[in-house]
């Protein structure tokens, strides 16, 4: 193991989406370690059960705990809906290492909605995973009991994204489609969740079908900011988060590829390799 980068901060997605994550997270926290390990042998989550997913994460968080992070980022949306709460509530009370802690990007996504919607009425755009967990509306109304929430399913939005199809012509069709869904369930919708960490690549055409005075939120600043306040409020974890500026990458396919599709989320992706889980 790496001495200089045991003690890096983990972030795990399915695939490439958490890099977009990642990449905020670095220009934030230009200073910290971190560990990537993306499952993109058996990506996308969003179609699997909740106990495949759950299986899939656990195996991941274990792996990342093995190379030596105590704090991990659960940088996927439907890994979060999915996994987080058992794994915190089952799996990490079994270890003898209380201090570990694994967190995801819901929580941080839904605490800052009431500063941007006025109507109190919010749409959530994700796969079908995170829509059937309905987690985003369970989060929202534990905080704001009085917004009211509407959820679409996008299912290809990241195979668009993932075979590098999000800027063309063709994407257009399905964009424009989920966005008319959803906004025809409810007019008053002022703000729009991005539950999924693939989608600020679409930005440009999800923009380009919503009415401009809709916010559009995305993860990554707001994931960002969420750890940094997280640390600055733990700083006994902060303390054990290594300082090296050194950024690893793993992947469960082919480290060429990874290397190909993840610069598409993040510059300058390199010292990638292939682990099993």
């Amino acid at each position: 193991m790496d001495k200089l980068n045991n003690k890096a901060i983990g972030v795990f997605d399915s695939g490439y989406g958490g890099l977009s994550v990642l990449k905020e997270i670095i220009k934030l926290m230009p200073d910290y370690d971190f560990n990537y390990l993306g499952d993109n042998a058996r990506t996308p989550y969003g179609n699997r059960s909740f106990e495949a997913v759950y299986t899939y994460t656990l195996q991941s968080v274990k792996k990342l705990f093995e190379l030596g992070s105590e704090l991990v980022i659960l940088a996927c949306n439907t890994a979060s809906a999915k996994a987080l709460r058992t794994i915190q509530q089952e799996y990490l009370p079994t270890l003898n290492q209380p201090w570990k802690r694994v967190l995801g990007v819901i929580r941080p996504s839904v605490e800052i909605i009431g500063k941007y919607t006025n109507s109190s009425h919010v749409g959530v755009l994700g796969t079908r995973g995170t829509v059937a967990s309905n987690s985003y509306p369970l989060e929202i109304h534990k905080i704001y009991p009085e917004i009211t929430v509407q959820q679409e399913a996008c299912p290809m939005w990241v195979a668009l994204v993932e075979n590098n199809e999000f800027n063309n012509d063709g994407a257009d069709y399905f964009i424009e489609n989920n966005i008319i869904n959803i906004l025809s369930l409810d007019n008053q919708i002022d703000t729009l969740i991005l539950g999924c960490t693939h989608y600020p690549l679409l930005i440009e055409k999800i923009k380009k079908y919503t009415p401009k005075h809709i916010s559009i939120l995305s993860q990554g600043e707001i994931v960002a900011n969420s750890l940094k306040d997280y640390l600055n409020r733990h700083p006994e974890m902060d303390a054990m988060c290594s300082k090296n500026s050194i950024h690893k990458f793993y992947t469960t396919d082919s480290p060429k590829l990874f290397k190909e599709f993840g610069s598409i989320f993040c510059d300058k992706i390199n010292n990638v390799k292939q682990i099993e889980l």
